[in-house]
Formats: structure tokens, sequence, C-alpha cells
């Protein structure tokens, strides 16, 4: 397909440029923080006019919103990855320290779920999109121990995480299988 000439003006695309506004906001949460989003710098980084992001999202709390849910939906295929790896190993733990060894070893990702716990913190009406990862991990974990070492299993991987976050070296696959085992040792093999 031939390049418009110049002076040409390019095709509407409201789908794309709402696209790169959520992105360009999520980008922000992850480096600035929620709580220093403006709609300017969003512009500027998905280098639209600045009514466009008031003309997409009625606020900022909206746009906020929209970010934080595009950058929650790696989850769901996480914790889909997470219940196949306990199931292939009839709930020994191994595939999960394996996942999250991977997981906490990505700074970006790690910097990206801090950022969401961080605007949960703030605004309580996020908090279900923060809690969703925890939560489907302790649903994903009760298929093979009870509800109580689940959630405390999926504690441990919150705190892991903030480990990763202040360490240059987060915890490795032995650690968490070491720390994971211990606590569903009282549990093991029993399932809910």
């Amino acid at each position: 397909m031939e390049p418009a000439a110049p002076g040409t003006p390019r095709p509407r695309d409201p789908q794309g440029r709402r696209r790169a506004i959520v992105e360009a906001a999520a980008h922000l949460i992850v480096t600035e923080g929620a709580a220093r989003l403006t709609h300017r710098k969003v512009a500027t980084r998905a280098r639209v006019p600045l009514g466009s992001t008031t003309y997409y999202f009625s606020s900022l709390a909206e746009l906020t919103t929209a970010a934080l849910h595009h950058l929650t939906r790696h989850n769901d295929l996480w914790l889909d990855r997470v219940r196949t790896a306990l199931a292939d190993h009839d709930g020994d733990p191994r595939g999960l320290c394996d996942l999250m060894a991977a997981y906490l070893a990505d700074r970006d990702q790690v910097a990206t779920d801090f950022a969401l716990t961080a605007a949960a913190a703030e605004d309580p009406a996020l908090r279900p999109l923060a809690l969703a990862w925890t939560d489907g991990l302790t649903d994903a974990l009760s298929a093979h121990t009870d509800p109580g070492t689940a959630r405390a299993v999926a504690v441990f991987t919150d705190g892991a995480l903030l480990h990763a976050l202040l360490h240059d070296t987060p915890l490795d696959t032995h650690a968490l299988y070491r720390s994971i085992t211990a606590l569903l040792s009282p549990a093991h093999g029993r399932t809910a």
C-alpha cells in the first residue's frame, strides 16, 4: 500500500486513538504513579491533542481505571498458567515456583504490579483490580490445599513481589519452593 501524499489527512481511527491514550496512561502510572497522572501528560505521551483525553474519558478517574484494567489483562493468562502447572504437577508447587521466579525476575512486570497496588491503596474503588491476582491465586491453590493455606501462599507471593521490587536479586525458584512447601507442609496432599 502506498503511503499517503504529504498533506493528505490520515484516516480516523477512534479505537486506535483511545487505545493509545490508555496505553500512555498505563505507562505513566507505572513510571510516575497514578497520583501524578494528568490529562496533559497522557496526551503528550500518546501524541494526541489534549482534548482527545477528555473526549474519550469524562474524568481522570475514568482514564486511570481504564489504564489499570489494561495493566491487569495479563493476570488471567498468568493464572491459567498457574492452574496448568499445578495440575501438571499434581498440586506440587514446583511449577508454580518456576513461574513465580520468572515473573519476579521481570522488573517491568513487578513495577506494573506495584503501581496497581499503590493506586488501589489510594483509591478503594480500585482494590478489586489489585486483589484479583491474589484472589485468583488463592482460588487456583484451593483446588490442591485448604483455603487458609492457599491464602497464606498467596499472601507470601505478595510479599515476594515487594521483595523483588526492593532487591536487585529476586527470590529464585529454590527459595520460593522452600518457603511455599513450608507453608503447604501441614496441608500438603489434602484437597479442599
